[in-house]
């Protein structure tokens, strides 16, 4: 398969609006990926809503517009920003993506009830291209229990909704309508099938079929598919969209056996991250597309070049690890242990290798910058990384770049990553961590004090304990008045040599659930310390949310 570089990927999306997709027809499954009579399907990310659903994985407005940036410069053609009607803070941050992202197509959630989709469209408005998205539960279980409404109140609400979406949407140049079947793969063939004629005859352009809670499987879910086109032509004229979780380990798969069966578009997130087990990867789905393009008749727009940066994003903003074995981003997935594996790799890379680390964007740490570099090499630097800092965060950029420089002779691109990221988790932080005194020993009892900033006041706490984590970390629980249980704790290297950033991610448990935080820092100390304070902050954070979504739910 012959793959565009990605200048002539960028420069391909820069010539295209977000709005005016290529032809994402069904069709056969032939031609070659990103060759003439390929299929187009597009790409739908949810890391920022179904993605910031996993448990702890909670992100400040500041971080979703810096991941929304990367999607957008990945080549994301829709972007499903956020839940606008869960809380004000999620309005925010889906009202901000739309005004400042212009690459992509941005969507809103939206349950099929009147002011959702109401404050879902004033939230995308000013999207260049905007979506709705809209939805309803269509299977007997979830009709019964989930929202109590019989089959004709569905259909009646699929209507109702589907067309106040549309006629919202109708004042938009470039705007649509997304409707989706929740649970649709536990649902009755023929009724599923009426429901999504009705979405369609009421102005909806992209059906969604999603397999809600994982039950599908690959050579059923791409039956399935098939028989929906079939029970309903209708879907022949607008785009029909798949979004799988990955409850049985089988969400990729699925998402493909729904591409070969004529779908054109798949709903999925970075690093696979979501709900319980997680949604379809977009690094999968992608770089299966990408590598046996010719087997699905199917291209994507996707930038491939930039897939681990963004996954190193991802990781590092929501604090969930990427496992090591993990397919297209993990630490070995391109890792050769074995003699026969290295003797033909050294012969020829295609011997054990079906696509090259470089067309993921994984490649050696080059060295960018040293101690006496400036302010213009670092803004430009940043720059070809993704990050647009305002003048006074660059400012603080350059601050931390300099202290680094300082410690560590040669600074690479993860480096700066992991700074830039530090710096963006704190933007809008309840709690900062102003410093830390700890003393231990092998015959002495760990004794710890911080000072930590909560909304511009200094609090002081002090902890005496058995181990010195455990020491700091209570220290940081007396300063912020509230009680954290460490669930989960991980150390590693950013890069290579005794002089390497020391990253830790960890979860701690508040009020039985957890939430993530990651810091970087040469004292593995004093990034523990930042990573509970980021821990405790996105706690804190949920707190406020979760009055929100009551307060919704009550209305």
């Amino acid at each position: 398969m012959t793959d565009p570089t990605t200048q002539e990927k960028k420069r391909a999306r820069a010539d295209s609006r977000p709005g005016v997709e290529p032809e994402s027809r069904p069709g056969p499954a032939a031609g070659v990926g990103g060759a003439p009579g390929a299929r187009y399907v597009k790409i739908f990310d949810t890391t920022l809503r179904d993605g910031e659903q996993a448990p702890g994985a909670s992100m400040n407005e500041t971080e979703k517009l810096e991941i929304a940036r990367q999607l957008e410069r990945m080549g994301v053609d829709i972007i499903e920003a956020g839940f606008p009607i869960a809380s004000k803070g999620d309005f925010d941050s889906v009202a901000l993506i739309a005004r400042e992202v212009e690459g992509s197509r941005i969507a809103g959630l939206a349950r099929a009830i009147e002011r959702d989709v109401e404050v879902c469209w004033e939230a995308v408005r000013h999207a260049r291209a905007a979506r709705i998205h809209t939805f309803i539960s269509t299977s007997p279980i979830h009709m019964r229990y989930q929202i109590k409404k019989t089959p004709d109140e569905v259909r009646a609400i699929t209507r109702a909704m589907v067309a106040l979406a549309a006629r919202l949407a109708a004042q938009h140049g470039d705007a649509d309508v997304e409707f989706s079947a929740m649970d649709a793969s536990r649902s009755e063939p023929e009724f599923l099938a009426e429901i999504f004629g009705i979405a369609i005859e009421s102005g909806a352009t992209t059906i969604n079929v999603p397999d809600t809670v994982g039950y599908a499987l690959p050579l059923e879910w791409g039956d399935f598919i098939r028989e929906q086109y079939r029970l309903c032509p209708a879907l022949n004229d607008v785009t029909v969209s798949v979004h799988c979780h990955n409850d049985l380990g089988l969400a990729t798969a699925n998402s493909l056996a729904a591409v070969r069966a004529g779908a054109g578009q798949v709903e999925c997130a970075v690093n696979g991250i979501g709900e319980r087990a997680g949604n379809a990867s977009l690094e999968e789905v992608v770089m299966a597309l990408a590598t046996r393009g010719a087997y699905f008749g199917a291209t994507t727009r996707i930038v491939t070049e930039e897939i681990a940066r963004s996954s190193r994003m991802v990781s590092n903003l929501t604090g969930y690890v990427i496992q090591p074995n993990k397919a297209i981003v993990g630490r070995n997935a391109f890792a050769h242990e074995s003699g026969i594996h290295q003797a033909g790799l050294l012969s020829e890379s295609s011997t054990f290798e079906i696509m090259k680390p470089v067309d993921v964007g994984l490649s050696d740490s080059d060295l960018v910058l040293g101690k006496h570099s400036g302010r213009h090499a670092l803004r430009a630097r940043l720059e070809e990384l993704g990050y647009r800092l305002t003048d006074a965060e660059l400012d603080e950029a350059f601050h931390r770049f300099k202290d680094l420089a300082d410690k560590k002779k040669d600074v690479t691109a993860l480096d700066l990553e992991a700074l830039v990221g530090e710096e963006i988790r704190e933007r809008q932080d309840i709690f900062t961590l102003v410093s830390y005194v700890t003393q231990a020993g092998s015959s002495i009892t760990p004794t710890t004090q911080v000072e930590v900033e909560v909304r511009g006041r200094r609090r002081r706490g002090k902890s005496f304990s058995n181990g010195t984590v455990e020491s700091v970390f209570k220290a940081i629980d007396n300063a912020v008045g509230m009680k954290g249980s460490l669930a989960d704790y991980q150390v590693r290297a950013v890069t290579a040599g005794k002089d390497a950033l020391a990253e830790v991610k960890l979860a701690v448990e508040v009020d039985g659930r957890p939430y993530r935080g990651q810091a970087v820092s040469f004292d593995v100390m004093e990034s523990s310390a930042k990573a509970y304070v980021r821990a405790m902050n996105n706690a804190a954070a949920a707190k406020g949310d979760d009055q929100a979504r009551d307060e919704v739910t009550r209305a």
